[in-house]
């Protein structure tokens, strides 16, 4: 037994399992790298104009919401968006608030449909 030899290849285990641990950290770094990249490349950007309506969400109720109400009133008309990311909107009585643009989403109207007519569905009874 030669304690040199045996201390000289403990000594090259130990550098072997701190390479290894730097190459996992190395991946584990580009994993997270990639993640981010494809996170954001999934997130929808919100790119609200001028004279867009839109729906604003009522934070209010955000922890207990009263049963059958809706969380977004509206629809809001955009005045003035701002590079800060916050909105001006139109209210329906002629004024105008500031809020977060992460709260809105666009209003989309429904087309009228001409020449189509919609048939009414008979209601069973239960009696029969």
């Amino acid at each position: 037994m030669d304690l040199l030899k045996a201390g000289e290849h403990r000594f090259l285990q130990l550098h072997e399992l701190d390479e290894l641990r730097l190459g996992d950290y190395d991946n584990s770094m580009l994993y997270k790298e990639r993640t981010i990249v494809w996170h954001d490349k999934k997130l929808r950007r919100k790119d609200f104009k001028a004279r867009d309506k839109v729906f604003l969400f009522l934070s209010k109720f955000k922890i207990k919401q009263p049963k059958l109400t809706s969380r977004w009133i509206g629809p809001y008309v955009i005045k003035q968006v701002y590079p800060s990311g916050y909105i001006k909107l139109f209210k329906q009585n002629g004024g105008s608030f500031i809020v977060n643009g992460r709260r809105l989403k666009l209003y989309h109207e429904e087309e009228a449909v001409e020449g189509v007519q919609f048939e009414e569905l008979p209601l069973f009874d239960l009696e029969e």
